[in-house]
């Protein structure tokens, strides 16, 4: 436990320090302050959570950003089968201490990089609380991407709870279907009452809509019993239509913002990014910051 805590300290001495050791030993100066992460969930499954989470990579891409999609549904990721492929190694080999997440990332013929998830490994999704403080200290290696996008299982286990509560901005998606609105609204309510306070934007999109007006209408309904009952604010982001042209990039095994990029989905997602692009990077905690929030409780821990 000295050895764990040892580690926690001086991964916490460098980010006030402002530099960054590779896993090579190169330091890299200011660059933990540089990644935005941008969290992407969901109450429940199926609702087009990883569809988002590529998609937007892309656009962010497009507006020359350097982006990172990592696959940290841990236990049922499909980020790579989206994009029909199939890496040699996984977040399984970085939590078993066989690879460094730097050795796991694979470029994509689409101008963003993936860290691939660990499809079946049950163990990984029930981690343990000492195995998530080394892999947090493995994102740390990543802090020279512009944006990092991080694709979470659905639900609200542990690890979902902390790429949330870690994020600059927390993106949760949702359809007009009640149930995944009553799901959507569940996780919302879990953040408010596991954080008194957050450090990010919450944010919601709602898929699937068959216009503009559906999606503001649930989009509405949510925010303001979030701000009645739960006191917390959630700011719309958006909306995506319910397109044909997505399912038929899925069985494609392509992002639909390549298959047709003039779509009324890919407009939409292009939208989306642009919203949030406007903020100034100065107004993101950057991938430091997360470091400091994900390692906060642990180092309170150690303390005590």
């Amino acid at each position: 436990m000295e050895d764990q805590a040892e580690k926690l300290r001086e991964i916490m001495k460098r980010k006030k320090d402002g530099v960054s050791k590779t896993s090579s030993g190169r330091s890299n100066l200011k660059s933990a302050d540089k990644a935005r992460i941008i969290t992407v969930t969901s109450g429940k499954g199926g609702v087009g959570k990883t569809n988002l989470s590529v998609n937007m990579a892309l656009s962010f891409a497009r507006l020359g950003k350097k982006v990172i999609v990592m696959d940290a549904d841990l236990g049922l990721a499909n980020v790579n089968v989206m994009l029909n492929m199939i890496p040699k190694c996984n977040l399984y080999h970085v939590i078993k201490k066989q690879k460094t997440i730097r050795e796991i990332l694979v470029e994509t013929e689409y101008g963003i990089s993936i860290v691939a998830g660990a499809s079946g490994f049950s163990q990984i999704a029930n981690m343990g609380e000492e195995d998530r403080k080394d892999f947090i200290a493995e994102l740390d290696t990543l802090s020279n991407a512009d944006i990092i996008i991080i694709d979470t299982s659905a639900g609200v286990s542990s690890n979902v709870l902390d790429f949330i509560a870690a994020a600059d901005d927390a993106v949760i998606i949702t359809t007009p279907e009640p149930t995944a609105i009553t799901d959507a609204y569940g996780i919302i309510k879990i953040i408010a009452t596991e954080y008194d306070s957050l450090n990010m934007g919450l944010k919601l999109v709602v898929n699937r809509a068959k216009g503009a007006a559906q999606a503001k209408s649930v989009a509405d309904r949510m925010i303001n019993i979030a701000g009645q009952f739960l006191n917390l604010k959630v700011d719309y982001l958006g909306f995506i239509y319910d397109d044909t042209a997505v399912q038929q990039a899925v069985l494609r095994q392509k992002p639909f913002m390549v298959v047709d990029p003039k779509c009324k989905a890919s407009i939409c997602v292009q939208h989306i990014v642009e919203r949030m692009d406007r903020n100034k990077p100065g107004e993101t905690a950057g991938f430091g910051a997360m470091l400091k929030r994900l390692f906060k409780s642990s180092s309170q821990e150690i303390e005590e």
